[in-house]
C-alpha cells in the first residue's frame, strides 16, 4: 500500500492553511472517476469475460489504460509498468482534464529518462477493481447500477490475469513486466503463471507473500471504513455530497499512511511542532503531523472509491505465490527471466526480508548479480521518491 501521485509521494512537509482551504467543501460520495467523466489519456480495453480464482465470472469487463512511445512492428519493446495500492493508468504527464492529479512516477518514464520512451512502449493499466476507469465496485452492473458491495471479491492472480489479457488484446505475446508494491505482486504472479511471456521482471519493494502481520494492519483499515455508517453495507453511489464514507475511507488512509513513511521522516520534518502556532494543549489545536495526516486523509476521499478500497486491500491479503503450488521457494524459482528485485533499507511495510527471499529463490539471472539494496529516508514510499538510485536500476534491468 503507498502513495501513487506526485504530490502525495514528494517528501512530507507542514501542511499550509491555503493548503487545508483547498478541501473545503464536501467531497463526493466517491472519488472514483465515472462514465461520462473526462476521459483524458485514458483508453480502454475491448470488453472481456474473466473468470476468477473463486468460480465466480465477471462479464464484458474492461481494463483502462494509457500508453507511451510506439510499439515497433515486431511488438517486441513493451514494457508494462504497473501501479501499487491507490494508483491509477497516469503514470506520466501534467493534471488536466480527466487527470486532477501529475503522473506518480514522473522523471522515470519519458524520452530518454530510465525507461527510455525513445525505445520502449510503455503501458500502465489501472487494476481490475480499481475506480479510474476499470472495471470495479463504483462500474455499473449488468443491470444499469453500480456493483458496490455484489461486486466479486478479488485476488492478486486474478488482477494478473486481467493485465495478461489486456497484453493478448493488444496483440502483444512478450514483455518487460515492472511493479512496485501491490503491483510486485501482480508482478510476481504473471512472471510464474505466463513465463513464456515475461522476457525481464522488475520487483519493487514487494514481498512473496502478504504476512499475519501485514493482513492484520489492513484488516484495521478495512473496519474503519465499515464502521462508517455512511458505508452503508456498500451502498452509498446515491449519498449526496458529504454524506459518503469519507471519515472511515480517510481514516483508513492515516492508518496506511503510517506504514509508507519512516519514523525519521516524521519526527526529523514534524518533531512536535503546533500546526499554525495554535496550542494543542490549550487552544485546542493540533500538532502538525496530526494536520498532515488529515490534510492527505480528506485529500483521498475525492480521488477514491471506498468499495475499492476494501476490494484491492482484500486481494493484497491473497497475496502468496506459494498458494496452491509446492511452496514458495519452488514457485519462485520457476521464474528464469532476467529480474531486478530491490528492497528499501527501512521498509516497515514490506520489510526486505521479503525482496531477500525473493531474491534467493529466484530461478534465473539477478541484475546486479544479488539483492538491490537502496537507502531512503522516505521509508516503503522510497521506490516513487528516489528516482535516480531506482531509475538507474531500472535502466540497467532494460539494457
Amino acid at each position: 500500500m503507498d502513495f501513487q501521485i506526485s504530490e502525495d509521494s514528494a517528501p512530507s512537509e507542514f501542511i499550509s492553511e491555503e493548503q487545508r482551504r483547498q478541501l473545503v467543501g464536501r467531497p463526493p460520495a466517491t472519488g472514483a472517476w465515472l462514465a461520462g467523466d473526462p476521459i483524458g489519456n485514458r483508453k480502454f480495453s475491448e470488453p472481456f469475460s474473466i473468470t476468477l480464482e473463486s468460480g465466480k465470472q465477471i462479464q464484458s469487463a474492461k481494463l483502462a489504460y494509457e500508453s507511451w512511445g510506439e510499439l515497433n512492428a515486431d511488438k517486441d519493446n513493451a514494457v508494462l509498468v504497473l501501479h501499487a495500492l491507490t494508483g491509477d493508468s497516469h503514470t506520466i504527464g501534467n493534471s488536466g482534464e480527466g487527470h486532477p492529479t501529475a503522473g506518480w512516477w514522473n522523471g522515470v518514464i519519458g524520452p530518454d529518462l530510465y525507461i527510455d520512451t525513445n525505445r520502449f512502449f510503455v503501458i500502465t493499466p489501472n487494476v481490475l477493481g480499481g475506480c479510474q476507469g476499470s472495471t470495479g465496485p463504483s462500474s455499473l452492473d449488468p443491470k444499469g447500477r453500480e456493483w458496490g458491495a455484489n461486486f466479486p471479491q478479488l485476488t492478486i492472480r486474478d488482477q494478473a490475469q486481467a493485465f495478461s489479457i489486456l497484453m493478448q488484446q493488444l496483440g502483444i505475446e512478450k514483455y518487460v513486466v515492472i511493479g512496485g508494491s501491490m503491483a510486485g505482486m501482480h508482478a510476481l504472479e504473471l512472471a510464474i503463471e505466463y513465463p513464456e511471456r515475461i522476457t525481464r521482471l522488475g520487483i519493487l519493494a514487494a514481498p512473496p507473500y502478504s504476512t499475519a502481520d501485514q493482513i492484520a494492519l489492513n484488516t484495521v483499515q478495512l473496519e474503519a471504513i465499515r464502521s462508517d455508517e455512511n458505508f452503508a453495507g456498500g451502498w452509498y453511489y446515491d449519498a449526496k455530497p458529504g454524506f459518503g464514507p469519507h471519515r472511515g475511507l480517510a481514516l483508513a488512509r492515516r492508518m496506511a499512511l503510517l506504514n509508507y513513511r519512516s519514523p525519521q521522516e516524521l519526527n526529523e520534518r514534524f518533531g512536535r511542532t503546533w500546526q499554525s502556532q495554535v496550542s494543542p494543549i490549550t487552544e485546542q489545536g493540533k500538532y502538525a503531523v496530526e494536520s498532515y495526516l488529515d490534510f492527505h486523509g480528506n485529500k483521498f476521499v475525492r480521488r477514491f472509491d471506498a468499495n475499492s478500497y476494501i476490494n484491492l486491500v482484500s486481494a493484497m491479503n491473497s497475496h502468496d505465490v506459494g498458494r496452491g503450488r509446492e511452496s514458495v521457494v519452488s514457485a519462485l524459482h520457476q521464474i528464469k527471466c532476467p529480474t531486478l528485485v530491490l528492497g528499501i533499507e527501512n521498509d516497515r511495510l514490506f520489510p526486505i526480508s521479503g525482496q531477500q527471499l525473493i531474491a534467493d529463490s529466484i530461478g534465473g539471472p539477478l541484475i546486479g548479480g544479488q539483492l538491490q539494496v537502496i537507502q531512503s529516508e522516505f521509508g516503503h514510499d522510497g521506490f516513487l521518491i528516489e528516482t535516480q538510485a531506482v531509475g538507474s536500476r531500472l535502466q540497467q534491468l532494460l539494457l
